[in-house]
C-alpha cells in the first residue's frame, strides 16, 4: 500500500470536488495500480516524478512518485481542472534545497509569454505613502526609504546561503517595503518559505531564525534521490507544509477540513519541539493570543497518550466552554484518543478547573480535607455557595473598616489569595499570616475587623452547609495530598487566570516527575482570576520556560490594534517577571476600522450595516461575531439588529449554531475565533462599573483597569480577518 504525502493546496477545493478528491486519494493509498486512477507520468515534464491522476472527467490531481524505503510514496500537491493540472504537472519540480535540505516544490518558468508575477517594489526616496481610506494612521510617522529587511540588516547572502531562501524569493523579500509587503509574500509561499519570510520581519537574528527552524543542513548522500526526498520530508520544518497521513481517517479529516483545520496536521517546527520534548519538572509555554499555545497543548495530550495508553492525562482550563472546546479539538486531531470518562482513569479527562474540583470531593469522603481547610465542618460539599454571599454579608456587617477594604473585591481577593492558600482556620493564624503581593497594608486592628467580615461569611456558607469555588479547589487539594494523585500528567490551558487554590489542586494531582504538569498561560489574557505567582504554591518552573511570538489567527494589522490596547499596563507572568509583547503575525490584511458614534441609535446602525456588508459580500453569517462587554448590552445589540432587519444569534453557555451572525460577551468569546469581529462599546464605562471602582483601592483599580485591557485585546484578538471597532461617547 503507498504512502500518501499531503501538502497544503494552493488550490482551495469545493465541497463536492473535494468528495471526489477523497474517494480518489482513498483508492490510490489502498492500491495505485487500479486502473480507472489512472495514475501517469506527465512527457516532458520538468520532474519525472511527476504523476496525475484522474478524479473525475474533468479534475485531475497533480503528485509526486518517491520510491524508497521499500514501498511507494506520493506527495500529494493539488487538484486542477484537467487542462490546468497537465500544464501544472509539466512545470513543478520537488527538490531538496541544497542549502538546508528541505524539501521544496517549485514551479520552473513557464516561457516568454507567461505573465510575470508581481513582486513588492521600493517606493522612490521622498514619495508620499498613502494610506488605505480605513487605515490607522500613526501621526508624524517618518517616511522610510529602506526596505523593511535591509533596515534589519538582513543581506542577500545570509538570506540564500545561510537559510537556503531561493534566489528569487530573497531579492523580492529584501526589496519589500514594508512590514505587510513581506507578509504579502509570506502569503504567497506555503511551508517553510513563508515562516522563514515571517521570521525575517522579527528582530531576531539570522542565527535565532536557523536554530528556531532547526535548519540543519541537508543529509549525508545515502541511496537513491527519492531516499534523500523522504529523509527531507521528514525534517521538523517540513511538518509545516508536508505530513505523512498514517490511515483514512486522517486523510479524510486533511481534506474536509482544509485550510482552516490545518492547525492539526501542519505544525510550526517551535511548536513541535514543545510537542514531543520531555521535561523534568513543570514546564511553562507562554504567548500571545493566537500564537498556538493551545494547539500545542491539544497535540500534546495525543502524543502522551499514543506513548501510553495506559496513562492518566488530565487536560484543563479555567472555563466549561473551554473545556468543551479542548474535548472538541482533541476529537478533531484524533478520534482514536481514549478520552477518559473519569478522573483517575486512564485515557485523556478533560474538564474545567472547577469540574475537576468536583470529581475529587465526589471520590470520597472529604470531612478531614474540609477540617484541614476550613477549621469547621461542611454538610453539603457538593454544593456551591451563591455568588453574592460577600455582598450579603457586607450588607448586613457592622465595621469600621474604610470603603476599600469593605468592598466585594478586596475581601473576595484577600479570601482567595492569603486565607484559603494558607488554610488559614482562626483569627490568630490571620493575624500571622504573610501577605506578599497585596497593595493594601492592614494593621492588626484592621486584620480583626477583616477576619470578622470573614468568619461571617464562613458562618452562612456553614449554614447552608457549602462550599464556594476556591474552598473546593482548596479541600480537593487537600483530599489529594491525603490519599494520593490520580494523573500522570496534568496539561493546563489559560493558566493566568486560575487562583492559587487551583494550583495546589492541580500541584497535587500528579506526583513529581517527568512530565508532570505543562503550562499554557498568557498574563496579558488574564480577565477572571487575580494575579498568581506559582512558586509560592509549590510549582516551581525556573529554567523550564519558553514563549511563542508567531500569531497564527489575526492579521498583523489587527494585532497592531490589540498590542496599541496594551499599551502603558505593566503584566507580570506567573514567574512574577515582566510580560513582554514582541509579537507578529504570518498574516496580512486591511486595517481595522475605528468607527466613533455619540449614541446608542448610531452604535446599532453602524453594527447593522457592517453585518449587511459583510453579509451581501458572501460571508458564512456563523463566522461573523459581534462581541460586547456584558449579557445585558449583548440582549440590547440583538434587539437592536432584528428591528433593524439584521437577524442575529445571543451565544450564552451553549455552543454556537450555524445560519445567523453571533453576538456573545468578550468573555464568552474566550478561545474561539471569527473571519469577521464588531467590537462594540469600546472605551464606554457604565455608571455600575465607575461605581464599583470607586470603592477599590488604588493596586485593586489597576488590577481593575489591566484586566479591562486584557478583555478589550482578548476580544480583539478573535478576528482572523476583519475587525469593526465601534467607539461610543458619552
Amino acid at each position: 500500500m503507498p504512502t500518501l504525502i499531503m501538502t497544503k493546496w494552493p488550490k482551495k477545493l469545493d465541497g463536492s470536488v473535494r468528495s471526489k478528491a477523497m474517494a480518489f486519494l482513498q483508492k490510490l493509498s489502498a492500491d495505485d495500480t487500479v486502473p480507472g486512477l489512472h495514475v501517469e507520468p506527465i512527457q516532458g515534464a520538468a520532474d519525472p516524478r511527476v504523476r496525475t491522476g484522474r478524479v473525475d472527467d474533468f479534475w485531475r490531481a497533480v503528485m509526486f512518485r518517491l520510491d524508497g524505503d521499500g514501498e511507494r510514496h506520493y506527495v500529494i500537491h493539488g487538484v486542477w481542472p484537467h487542462d490546468e493540472a497537465n500544464k501544472v504537472a509539466e512545470r513543478v519540480r520537488l527538490k531538496v534545497n541544497p542549502i538546508n535540505g528541505l524539501p521544496q516544490i517549485e514551479e520552473t518558468p513557464a516561457g516568454p509569454d507567461a505573465p510575470a508575477v508581481p513582486e513588492p517594489t521600493v517606493p522612490e526616496p521622498g514619495a508620499t505613502v498613502v494610506a488605505e481610506p480605513d487605515a490607522v494612521v500613526q501621526a508624524d510617522e517618518p517616511v522610510v526609504d529602506k526596505p523593511l529587511l535591509v533596515r534589519r540588516g538582513r543581506t542577500r547572502t545570509a538570506l540564500v546561503d545561510r537559510l537556503g531562501l531561493p534566489e528569487e524569493i530573497a531579492d523580492a523579500a529584501l526589496a519589500a517595503p514594508d512590514e505587510d509587503a513581506v507578509l504579502t509574500l509570506a502569503q504567497r509561499h506555503e511551508g517553510w518559505i513563508g515562516l522563514l519570510l515571517v521570521d525575517l520581519t522579527s528582530t531576531d537574528s539570522i542565527d535565532e531564525i536557523h536554530d528556531k527552524l532547526q535548519l540543519d543542513g541537508p543529509a549525508p548522500t545515502i541511496g537513491t534521490e527519492d531516499d534523500q526526498l523522504l529523509v527531507s520530508l521528514r525534517k521538523p520544518a517540513a511538518a509545516a507544509q508536508f505530513a505523512f497521513i498514517d490511515d483514512q481517517d486522517e486523510l479524510r479529516r486533511v481534506i474536509e477540513d482544509g485550510d482552516f483545520g490545518a492547525w492539526r496536521v501542519f505544525l510550526h517546527p517551535e511548536q513541535r519541539t514543545y510537542v514531543t520534548k520531555d521535561y523534568n519538572g513543570p514546564f511553562r509555554l507562554s504567548g500571545g493570543a493566537g500564537t498556538g499555545k493551545t494547539v500545542v497543548l491539544v497535540h500534546r495530550a495525543r502524543r502522551l497518550a499514543r506513548q501510553n495508553p495506559q496513562a492518566r492525562i488530565v487536560l484543563t482550563t479555567f472555563t466549561t466552554n473551554l473545556a468543551d472546546a479542548l474535548r472538541e479539538s482533541l476529537a478533531q486531531l484524533d478520534p482514536r484518543v481514549p478520552q477518559a470518562a473519569k478522573l483517575g482513569d486512564p485515557g485523556v479527562f478533560i474538564a474545567g478547573v472547577d469540574a475537576l474540583a468536583a470529581a475529587v470531593i465526589r471520590g470520597g469522603d472529604v470531612a478531614k480535607a474540609v477540617q484541614s481547610v476550613l477549621g469547621e465542618g461542611r454538610s453539603s460539599p457538593n454544593g456551591r455557595v451563591p455568588g453574592t454571599r460577600w455582598r450579603a454579608v457586607l450588607d448586613t456587617a457592622n465595621t469600621d473598616l474604610p470603603p476599600e477594604i469593605a468592598n466585594e473585591s478586596f475581601l473576595a481577593t484577600e479570601y482567595a489569595l492569603i486565607v484559603l492558600p494558607h488554610a488559614v482556620r482562626t483569627e490568630a493564624e490571620y493575624l500571622r499570616v504573610r501577605r506578599p503581593g497585596r497593595g493594601v497594608a492592614l494593621d492588626r486592628g484592621k486584620r480583626a475587623a477583616v477576619w470578622a467580615l470573614i468568619s461571617a461569611y464562613r458562618a452562612q456558607n456553614r449554614i447552608d452547609g457549602t462550599l464556594d469555588f476556591g474552598e473546593a479547589a482548596a479541600v480537593a487539594a487537600a483530599r489529594l495530598r491525603e490519599t494520593g494523585p490520580l494523573a500522570d500528567h496534568v496539561l493546563v490551558d489559560e493558566g493566568q487566570d486560575l487562583s492559587p487554590a487551583h494550583w495546589q489542586l492541580l500541584r497535587a494531582l500528579a506526583a513529581d516527575g517527568t512530565d508532570d504538569l505543562f503550562i499554557a498561560e498568557d498574563s496579558h489574557q488574564r480577565i477572571y482570576g487575580p494575579r498568581t505567582v506559582l512558586s509560592r504554591y509549590g510549582i516551581k518552573i525556573v529554567g523550564r520556560s519558553r514563549r511563542l511570538t508567531l500569531n497564527y489567527r489575526t492579521t498583523a494589522q489587527n494585532l497592531y490594534y490589540a498590542l496599541s490596547i496594551l499599551d502603558g499596563g505593566s503584566y507580570v507572568d506567573l514567574e512574577e517577571e515582566p510580560e513582554a509583547t514582541g509579537y507578529r503575525s504570518a498574516r496580512s490584511g486591511p486595517n481595522p476600522r475605528i468607527e466613533p458614534v455619540n449614541s446608542l441609535t448610531g452604535e446599532l446602525d453602524t453594527i447593522a450595516a457592517r453585518l449587511t456588508g459583510w453579509l451581501e459580500a458572501g460571508e458564512a453569517p456563523e463566522t461573523i461575531a459581534v462581541l460586547v462587554q456584558d449579557r445585558f448590552q449583548r440582549e440590547r445589540v440583538v434587539t437592536g439588529l432584528t428591528e433593524r432587519g439584521v437577524p442575529v444569534r445571543a451565544v450564552d453557555r451553549e455552543q454556537p449554531t450555524a445560519g445567523k451572525p453571533l453576538v456573545m460577551t468578550m468573555h464568552r468569546a474566550k478561545g474561539m475565533e471569527f473571519t469577521k469581529v464588531v467590537l462594540a462599546d469600546v472605551g464606554q464605562r457604565s455608571t455600575a462599573e465607575t461605581a464599583r471602582l470607586a470603592v477599590l483601592d488604588e493596586s485593586g483599580r489597576h488590577d481593575a483597569e489591566l484586566r479591562t485591557r486584557s478583555l478589550t485585546y482578548v476580544a480583539a484578538t478573535r478576528a482572523r480577518d476583519e475587525l469593526s471597532v465601534i467607539q461610543r461617547g458619552v
